[in-house]
């Protein structure tokens, strides 16, 4: 069993700021000592990058839809071990999840299962009165949540805040632990896909000592630490066991860079807990593949943003073409899978050619092609799985694949469903032992998929030192 404090950030709606609430309270967490486990609720890989900058620990992703009860709660479990402090990053507005009906995939439904304290963070721009009636709202609505307090984010004045928890007296029960005003020199700046990845806006020493400072100066922090109960967590943290094959640990050269940063941190441990060493390597700077590996991971990120330099390193992209056509293992996400595309098209209608892998072109649209979650049936043998084993993850692109020719050698291999159950068109491609697909996949979901990637790694390996 064990024993640390833990609280969730959750919001009224998305960009309440909630980020900036949470950054600045594991900020102010750290710099009283605190060891923080940051979390993210939801499939988001952008905050929970700016966690690890804030505390220097891994944040992990909770969702209530890919992933078990008993597998979020083992996260958090592993987490604490060496944490005073969990610190929850909400998703969305507190109830909001994948309908209107249930809480399904919410922040609520993730603050019952962990039974976690929630403060919620109210937008008070241009509210008075009006403010208090609807944090009465989210306090009544289900009445089986624990509120530790609210904190009202964009307040014009002290007078404002003033006003604000007058209206609160009497009406709500839950403290209000502050106020924040504005500030824009405490912003991270947002692309198409969210906010910038820490990779292109790394919070600077300075910077994160303002949002220490900002919580510090208008939350009572000290206050917040006395409410917060000690939370005990007794699941399992369940890794999938190593493969029974391995003799040596297999090499997976693993793209990491500012085009390729997208990855669940549990795909990684897992890929390590059945045998795996990663080694990372630039697509965007990396003139070669690390030597001697078994296979190769593609994540996802923005590689159109950086398609002139992948373009520029054709070297590179040959060795990975060559790579796919002796048959090594290479599974490639979003991004990732783009980079394996014959071309990406800009929205500038510029050509920039990448591996050739597939036979396809990623041309970059204006507008969201595709989001939300799916969960994956394969329909034949892969590098991840056999047929008829079932996955989930998420899909989120502004691109999507054009000219596709028929080729009988690449296999479709994904029988995809919305989280509503409705089928979907096939997004997952396989030639040779190179798959690719714009979901992101994870493994938490079946754990097998880790070592089935690894037992295709230490097979091809074998056959390459016939």
């Amino acid at each position: 069993m064990i024993e640390i404090k833990g609280i969730i950030i959750a919001g009224t709606n998305s960009g309440c700021g909630k980020t900036t609430v949470a950054l600045g309270l594991m900020a102010s967490f750290v710099r009283r000592g605190f060891k923080v486990a940051p979390f993210k609720v939801g499939p988001d890989f952008i905050d929970p990058g700016h966690h690890f900058k804030v505390t220097g620990a891994v944040s992990r992703n909770l969702d209530g839809w890919m992933l078990s009860k008993a597998y979020n709660l083992a996260g958090i479990n592993k987490a604490a071990e060496t944490a005073d402090i969990a610190v929850v990053e909400g998703v969305m507005g507190l109830f909001d999840g994948y309908d209107g009906k249930s809480e399904a995939g919410s922040t609520a439904q993730m603050a019952k299962w962990t039974d976690l304290p929630i403060i919620l963070v109210v937008n008070a721009k241009s509210m008075a009165r009006s403010a208090a009636a609807l944090v009465k709202g989210f306090e009544l609505f289900d009445k089986e949540l624990k509120f530790a307090g609210l904190i009202f984010n964009n307040i014009g004045s002290s007078r404002h805040l003033v006003y604000l928890k007058e209206a609160l007296e009497g009406n709500v029960k839950m403290p209000c632990l502050g106020g924040i005003r504005h500030d824009p020199e405490i912003t991270i700046p947002e692309r198409h896909l969210g906010l910038v990845t820490r990779h292109d806006h790394s919070l600077s020493a300075e910077e994160i000592n303002n949002l220490a400072d900002l919580v510090d100066k208008n939350i009572n922090v000290n206050m917040l630490l006395d409410i917060l109960p000690d939370i005990d967590f007794h699941e399992k943290y369940f890794l999938p066991v190593s493969s029974s094959q391995i003799i040596d640990k297999v090499r997976i050269a693993a793209a990491k860079d500012n085009a390729f940063c997208f990855y669940y941190q549990d795909n990684l441990d897992m890929l390590e807990a059945c045998g795996a060493q990663l080694i990372d390597f630039s697509p965007v700077q990396a003139k070669n593949l690390p030597q001697n590996i078994d296979g190769i991971y593609l994540g996802g990120g923005y590689p159109e943003l950086f398609a002139r330099q992948i373009a520029d390193n054709s070297d590179l992209r040959k060795e990975v073409k060559r790579k796919s056509m002796q048959g090594m293992p290479l599974y490639g996400e979003c991004g990732g899978f783009m980079y394996l595309c014959r071309e990406i098209i800009d929205k500038d209608g510029e050509i920039y050619p990448m591996t050739g892998c597939f036979p396809f072109t990623a041309s970059m649209s204006s507008g969201l092609q595709s989001l939300g979650y799916r969960e994956i049936t394969l329909v034949k043998d892969t590098i991840i799985g056999k047929c008829g084993q079932i996955i989930r993850g998420h899909e989120f692109h502004y691109s999507k694949i054009t000219g596709c020719p028929k080729d009988e050698n690449i296999e479709t291999i994904y029988r995809v469903s919305n989280r509503a159950g409705l089928d979907m068109a096939a997004k997952g491609f396989q030639i040779f032992r190179t798959l690719g697909s714009y979901i992101h996949l994870h493994f938490g979901s079946r754990p097998e998929a880790a070592r089935q990637f690894i037992d295709a790694c230490i097979d091809y390996r074998r056959k390459r030192r016939i």
